[in-house]
């Protein structure tokens, strides 16, 4: 008989932890770890790429994130203009669709425009799709979704499903989690029903093409049984 392929991931989703200890570690402020942790993405959207990703989406801003210091939510924000601004062209030009999951209409209104101009410049785009939660929380995805099949009729799992954010992605494969931590943090609940998780000890400025190359190896050797035997 012969070998089966190795299981491919075409959608993997990473909580981007670490920031904050990486700069605490080398002594620097919070602001600075933030700032790698964009070059960290920006490595990411290109291994993405490379490895024929159809979609990664990366938890950038959640629900719970307005809870901390005034001055560190300021100068995500600042992060978050500085990231679409200068790496908007590359996406175009490589075929980078852009989505955002999740409520950023809460954000200032600059920030909210530039969004819709990189979601309306990228919308054509059929590559690797990279989807930013923003404003997310998983629960309250789910609470939003679960009203809106309500208000069409039956709320079953297919109904609720067809309202998440993701509605429009490919299943989730694979979840990565950086900084030895070991939870989900409210982040893809529903859609990491049947994923397989990733954990690993490196800090989110560290992580690199190269870790998610051994995330994804390793991703290929599972044996994916959503319940059966």
């Amino acid at each position: 008989m012969a070998k089966s392929e190795p299981a491919r991931a075409r959608h993997v989703a990473i909580i981007m932890d670490g920031n904050g200890r990486w700069a605490k570690k080398r002594h620097l402020p919070r602001a600075i770890g933030h700032q790698r942790g964009v070059e960290a993405v920006r490595r990411l959207v290109r291994g993405a790429r490379e490895f024929g990703l159809e979609a990664l989406t990366i938890y950038a801003f959640s629900t719970e994130n307005w809870r901390r210091p005034e001055e560190e939510v300021s100068d995500l924000m600042a992060l978050m203009k500085r990231f679409i601004l200068s790496d908007l062209d590359e996406m175009a030009e490589n075929n980078i669709r852009l989505k955002i999951i999740g409520d950023y209409k809460a954000f200032r209104p600059d920030i909210v425009e530039l969004i819709e101009g990189a979601l309306a410049r990228t919308a054509a785009n059929s590559g690797t799709i990279l989807a930013i939660a923003l404003n997310y929380g998983a629960q309250d995805e789910i609470a939003r979704a679960a009203t809106r099949a309500a208000a069409k009729g039956a709320i079953t799992p297919e109904t609720i499903e067809a309202e998440l954010d993701t509605a429009d992605l490919p299943p989730l494969d694979l979840l990565i989690r950086t900084s030895g931590e070991v939870r989900l943090s409210n982040f893809l609940l529903w859609q990491a029903a049947y994923a397989e998780l990733w954990f690993t000890p490196v800090l989110w400025p560290d992580f690199t093409a190269d870790h998610l190359k051994e995330a994804l190896d390793a991703f290929a050797t599972r044996e994916r049984r959503y319940g059966g035997r």
